[in-house]
């Protein structure tokens, strides 16, 4: 059967997970990884994407992005992709694919789940741990959205906005919302929803989804992934 597109809309925020082909390692050294957020900053702004949250694992990459145009988030991420390829290919002299076939995403609503999916793709150093705190991982958007750094990928969202009236109390209360992790049950709803690319959102939501895509917009319950009952390896996560 041909693949489904992925879902795909103006203005709506994407959850988008890309691996290192058979989970190997994409990122080597410190430059490796500046190099790509180099190139996801350029990307962004070239195929007018909107960067809110990041994560730069060892073998893998989670983003939040909201794109201003359908396919805006294919651009950038095939744009990204070539570039940092022939650079990791010419330094590291090697030949043939880097990542594991095509990014995988999600839409979020941004209602009730958008800083949920900021906390998940934060908090992977910590579920593979790598760090005992989201601010001692240099490669993610947290210390951006709770420390205010300068120079930082990410732009606000509109909900991150509305967590305070300025920026200080912005990472006052963005911080607060990293004091509990999440359980396993929203765990295992957001890789199942980036995993079969649906909507991740309330049921009103999803309506609303499926009425513009015209496909369901829910996971299928079949095809739920099961648990990892194995230790994370280091640097890595479920998904």
């Amino acid at each position: 059967m041909p693949r489904q597109p992925r879902p795909d809309l103006a203005g709506v925020p994407q959850h988008v997970v890309q691996r290192g082909n058979d989970r190997q390692p994409c990122f080597y050294v410190a430059d490796d990884y500046r190099r790509y957020l180099a190139g996801l900053r350029e990307s962004a702004i070239r195929y007018g994407c909107m960067v809110h949250a990041y994560v730069l694992m060892t073998n893998h990459v989670h983003m939040l992005v909201t794109p201003s145009s359908v396919g805006a988030v294919s651009r950038m991420m095939q744009w990204l992709g070539r570039q940092y390829v022939g650079y990791i290919n010419g330094r590291y002299r090697r030949t043939g694919t880097l990542w594991e076939g095509r990014y995988k995403s999600c839409l979020v609503d941004s209602e009730c789940y958008l800083l949920t999916c900021y906390r998940y793709i934060e908090l992977n150093p910590l579920r593979a741990a790598m760090v005992a705190d989201p601010a001692d991982y240099v490669w993610s958007s947290y210390r951006a959205n709770a420390q205010v750094l300068s120079g930082a990928v990410v732009v606000p969202h509109a909900e991150y906005l509305s967590l305070g009236v300025d920026a200080s109390e912005r990472c006052v209360a963005y911080g607060q919302l990293f004091k509990q992790g999440l359980d396993d049950d929203r765990l295992t709803e957001i890789r199942a929803y980036v995993q079969q690319q649906r909507a991740l959102g309330t049921p009103r939501f999803q309506r609303e989804i499926e009425a513009m895509i015209g496909r369901c917009a829910g996971v299928l319950a079949a095809h739920r992934p099961r648990r990892d009952q194995g230790a994370i390896v280091m640097g890595s996560d479920p998904l």
